[in-house]
């Protein structure tokens, strides 16, 4: 025997997209929902809706029973008449408007009750809103000349226009910032547990230090009680010598004086004859000497002096990001097509774009110099010397790496097999240089001395490239962060990869973690006096800051970016924009 489920299932099915056996049933429109429907169903707001389970369909017929139209007893009327407080169908709902002896105003049936009444009014319905007073009005109101020349608003528009934006701002509220404020909020631990890492590391660094310098007074002290036992040795010495001397004199007198006496008390002339006085001999004492003896002289102890052998702490200091950070200078370059600028110096810029002139402007605007390349095709990036304060630009056309110097453009470097794409010069004078080769399927990084390779970073540990090759783009702007890290903001990855100085992957950022599902197209990137690093999301016209561990601090968005590119920063921390629209926009964006 058929199961009779199995009958059901060819007859109940959703009225929407014909799925078998619907578990929903909307009780007001009457028809079955399967589970994805339910919310296309209810988000038509042009009516009521009650969804229920299917096999509790009709569980509000007793409701129809009470809730009918007052004109013609359809069930479940959609309307409602706010100033007549009755339930009205559809076609009852024009019906009713047409009785012009007196006022109405319709609504849908969910929203009854809506129209209060009038404050200074009390037989009067309110059917507008004043935006200006922010209060409702009603058609006494609205004649007065209290409200004559303000903003008014059907209050039914009013409402559902507040409505949507109230929603919008749970949606705002639900998927942006409140997951904002919670990755905050796990943050701070991290944040107090820092501030104890640090502090015990440079507690430990002093006590290393003050055992260092106790060390070295103690070698002091105990080479200067040598010295005190070397000198007390040789006082010790001649006081030995002297005695040595003394006790070998004190017999011989001795012996002196027994025989003075013996021939004092004889009569032989003979033996008396052979005596020969000592006296003299013995008057002067064995050598005598003098001891300047050794003295301790102590210096003032000088506090500062302490301090600055032990070394100095630098001060705490708390930088805020601003919320709103505030455009200093705005540049309107030569270019349609701005691609990237180097700050020569807090108030001279390099910039460059689709074109074969590098030019260097002011903060005024003015264009100081004009350069052009020496293959006459646009260079691919440019990158002012840390230290020499050269310009060097990469010309892939040629396969060149170039410096300008005073006005000669000398080549520093031809490459073979490959083409140069971004660079960037480091705080030891040494240049990085992004590359792709002839077929774009590897790219590389590449460390220069001069014109001297030093280093290649393409691969992590496990034999995989670091950085991804053969996409619509080849730009991989660089940055060498303060604790010497390599930043490299990879557009067609869609993400900032960090390795260390030694080439070792440390970190890849894809986008903040609170806004997960949005494209993220990282294209300039540069680092501040922080380690802070900084990167411009072209497409969606802001720029990402984050720290030197790769966690996300904030977006600036809300300054009228428009298709960030290039970046850079002066010596002030002062960023350095350039659009693609063609200009350079200097931006405080801290406090």
């Amino acid at each position: 025997m058929q199961d009779p489920m199995y009958s059901l299932q060819d007859v109940k099915r959703c009225d929407l997209c014909e799925t078998p056996v619907p578990p929903k049933h909307c009780d007001i429109c009457h028809i079955h929902l399967c589970e994805d429907c339910v919310g296309k169903h209810l988000s038509n707001e042009s009516k009521d809706h009650c969804i229920v389970p299917f096999k509790m369909k009709g569980s509000i017929d007793s409701l129809q029973d009470v809730i009918r139209c007052e004109l013609c007893e359809t069930p479940v009327p959609p309307k409602h008449c706010d100033i007549c407080h009755i339930h009205l169908c559809e076609a009852c709902a024009e019906e009713h408007l047409s009785d012009e002896s007196k006022d109405h105003y319709i609504v849908p049936f969910k929203l009854r009750g809506i129209t209060p009444e009038c404050t200074k009014h009390f037989t009067k319905i309110c059917k507008e809103f004043c935006t200006t007073c922010n209060i409702p009005v009603c058609p006494l109101c609205i004649a007065s000349s209290e409200h004559e020349q303000h903003e008014k608003k059907d209050i039914l528009t009013w409402f559902e226009t507040i409505r949507e934006l109230m929603q919008k701002d749970i949606q705002d509220l639900e998927k942006s910032i409140y997951p904002k404020y919670q990755e905050a909020a796990t943050n701070i631990p991290v944040q107090r547990a820092d501030v104890n890492n640090r502090s015990q590391k440079l507690t430990k660094a002093l006590d290393k230090q003050g055992e260092a310098l106790h060390t070295e007074i103690d070698t002091i002290i105990q080479g200067m009680k040598s010295e005190i036992n070397d000198m007390d040795a040789q006082h010790i010495a001649a006081i030995d010598q002297q005695e040595d001397a003394i006790n070998h004199t004190i017999p011989e007198i001795t012996q002196t004086i027994q025989d003075l006496k013996r021939l004092l008390i004889t009569s032989d002339v003979c033996l008396v004859s052979e005596y020969t006085s000592r006296t003299e001999e013995f008057r002067n004492l064995p050598a005598q000497f003098q001891v300047t003896l050794p003295t301790f002289t102590p210096q003032e102890i000088n506090r500062e002096q302490i301090h600055q052998q032990i070394g100095s702490l630098s001060e705490l200091v708390i930088r805020f990001l601003l919320d709103e950070p505030q455009i200093l200078t705005d540049i309107q370059t030569e270019y349609t097509d701005l691609l990237s600028v180097s700050c020569l110096s807090d108030s001279e810029l390099w910039t460059y774009g689709y074109h074969k002139i590098l030019r260097l402007y002011n903060l005024q605007g003015e264009l100081l110099r004009s350069v052009q390349t020496k293959s006459g095709k646009y260079p691919w990036d440019i990158a002012v010397t840390p230290r020499s304060g050269g310009l060097v630009y990469a010309d892939p056309e040629d396969r060149s790496i170039n410096l300008l110097s005073g006005t000669q453009i000398q080549r520093l470097i031809t490459l073979r097999g490959w083409r140069p794409r971004d660079l960037c010069g480091t705080s030891s004078g040494d240049l990085l240089v992004t590359m792709t080769n002839d077929d774009r399927k590897q790219t590389k990084i590449v460390r220069y001395s001069g014109s001297t390779e030093k280093q290649s970073i393409q691969w992590d540990d496990q034999g995989n490239p670091l950085y991804k090759s053969g996409g619509l783009y080849d730009d991989k702007y660089l940055s060498e962060n303060r604790n010497f890290d390599i930043c490299v903001a990879d557009k067609d990855a869609g993400a900032v990869v960090v390795v260390s100085a030694a080439g070792k992957p440390r970190f890849r950022y894809t986008g903040s973690p609170s806004t997960p599902g949005e494209s993220f197209d990282p294209v300039g990137i540069t680092t501040d006096s922080w380690a802070n690093i900084l990167t411009s999301d072209c497409n969606n016209h802001r720029i990402h800051i984050i720290d030197q561990d790769g966690r996300f601090l904030r977006y600036i968005h809300n300054c009228g970016l428009q298709y960030p590119g290039g970046l850079c920063v002066d010596s002030r921390d002062n960023l350095f924009v350039a659009e693609f629209i063609g200009k350079v926009k200097k931006l405080q964006y801290f406090k």
